[in-house]
């Protein structure tokens, strides 16, 4: 039995492509900041988003926990939702690499408001962490793939402006949601002081993030990334998967919707499926009795999927998630009693 894999879409496999566009990469030494693609790479996100300067990671974690540490100092304190990926999928990163505390907020399938935000900034008083970050992540992993509305960042980032307080957006999934917006990297790069870009998820390559700040910041973030053991060498051949994922994976990611949709049509048809989270992008969440149990059968019956809490579970559509096992995976559904 041939096993459809919706775990996530970060088991992507390079095509045949961006395998030659890797193995003809031009490289050198990274530490030595001697490697023209990963120069490249780096110059050309900033340049997309409008933003000064890049730093390629393996990580998205690595990218997260960077910024966090380089916009802050301890006894801070960041804002973000209670779904967060860096609160809950990065091994309590915030409190032991930056040694700052978290003010966790129920947003909206993990999306803030401005309003909130200005209602938790803590004052300016000893008993009181000081509050200095604020981090937003689109789309929103927990939130079953949701996107914000730019109206409501440009609000948070005033609110952030008037404060004095740092913005940072996990972009894990950015392009997922302005494949859908139609808006444009630039229109999110003014309102931040940092962005991490994944380009080993629906975009396809097989590691890799990008941080994006300003070149004020870059000297510092360089520094935090030796300490977390992120200095690499001849990392251009990865580097140049990530250049060739940017040129053509990007609209593309609209088939991985438009197949998270259908599933949802299936899921939403079947009795033993409680609710599904509303499908913006590429993740679908639905409730069952128990998410174990449902695991297993899926497993099973030719589906890897994940549980996402006692009675969620998660299903991701990706690049390698073909038309073919799209309607496989519909029929083993409809055949699950």
């Amino acid at each position: 039995m041939i096993m459809i894999d919706l775990r996530s879409d970060t088991l992507t496999k390079p095509t045949p492509e961006m395998l030659q566009a890797m193995m003809s990469a031009e490289v050198g030494d990274e530490v030595f900041e001697e490697d023209p693609t990963v120069r490249k790479l780096e110059k050309n996100l900033a340049e997309m988003f409008g933003m000064e300067a890049g730093l390629f990671c393996p990580s998205g974690t690595m990218t997260n926990q960077i910024a966090i540490r380089m916009l802050t100092q301890p006894q801070d304190e960041v804002i973000c939702d209670k779904k967060s990926h860096i609160y809950n999928y990065e091994g309590g990163g915030i409190a032991y690499n930056s040694l700052i505390s978290t003010r966790l907020l129920d947003g909206d399938g993990g999306r803030i408001t401005a309003k909130m935000v200005e209602e938790n900034i803590n004052p300016d008083d000893v008993h009181f962490p000081q509050t200095s970050l604020v981090a937003l992540e689109n789309t929103m992993n927990k939130g079953g793939g949701c996107y914000y509305e730019l109206s409501e960042i440009e609000k948070i980032a005033r609110v952030c402006q008037e404060n004095q307080l740092k913005l940072h957006l996990d972009g894990a999934r950015f392009f997922n949601a302005i494949v859908e917006t139609g808006e444009s990297p630039a229109d999110y790069g003014k309102h931040f002081d940092s962005i991490s870009i994944c380009l080993s998820k629906g975009l396809g390559a097989p590691i890799g993030s990008v941080l994006l700040t300003k070149n004020e910041n870059l000297k510092k973030a360089k520094r935090i990334r030796k300490v977390f053991g992120g200095g690499m060498r001849q990392v251009g051949y990865l580097a140049a998967a990530g250049l060739y994922a940017l040129e053509n994976n990007i609209e593309r990611l609209k088939e991985d919707h438009q197949k998270a949709k259908e599933l949802e049509a299936t899921l939403k048809q079947l009795s033993f499926v409680k609710d599904v989270l509303p499908v913006e992008t590429n993740i679908v969440i639905f409730e069952v009795e128990n998410s174990a149990t449902m695991v297993a059968t899926l497993q099973q019956k030719g589906i890897k999927s994940v549980s996402f809490g006692p009675q969620h579970v998660r299903f991701v559509t990706h690049l390698d998630f073909t038309d073919e096992m799209l309607e496989e995976a519909v029929q083993i559904l409809k055949g699950i009693s």
